[in-house]
Formats: C-alpha cells, sequence, structure tokens
C-alpha cells in the first residue's frame, strides 16, 4: 500500500439511523458484518484497497424484551 493511504478513516452512514460509523485500517480489504454502536443494526460490508464497494442492511439491532405481566 502507498505511503500515506495507511491510517486512511472511512466513514459510512449506517442505513437504518444514520449514524456516521468509522472503519479503521482493519476493514481496508474486508468483506463481512459491522454493527452500529447507536441503533445496533448490522451492516454486511465489503471494501477494497480503503474504498466502500458495497454495504447491505442485515437485521435491526436487539428490541427489548416485553416484561411478564404478572400480578
Amino acid at each position: 500500500m502507498a505511503e500515506g493511504v495507511r491510517g486512511k478513516l472511512m466513514k459510512i452512514n449506517c442505513i437504518s439511523c444514520g449514524h456516521s460509523v468509522d472503519l479503521r485500517d482493519a476493514y481496508e480489504d474486508y468483506e463481512g458484518l459491522i454493527k452500529c454502536f447507536v441503533c445496533g443494526a448490522v451492516l454486511e460490508i465489503r471494501t477494497n484497497q480503503g474504498s466502500l464497494k458495497s454495504v447491505r442492511f442485515v437485521r435491526t439491532g436487539p428490541q427489548p424484551v416485553a416484561q411478564d405481566a404478572r400480578s
């Protein structure tokens, strides 16, 4: 990789809530799942040489569990 490209910060917006998700060097050449820490949505992304190639919504975050209405 060329000098100066390493350390470049990629950002994507969560498809569910719009929050800006930061992707670091580990996601430079990556295909897999990431999670939005604001809404919990799971996104499938593909990057190549530090550029985002695709993003797909997989599922929303965990839903709150309804409390049992016991009296």
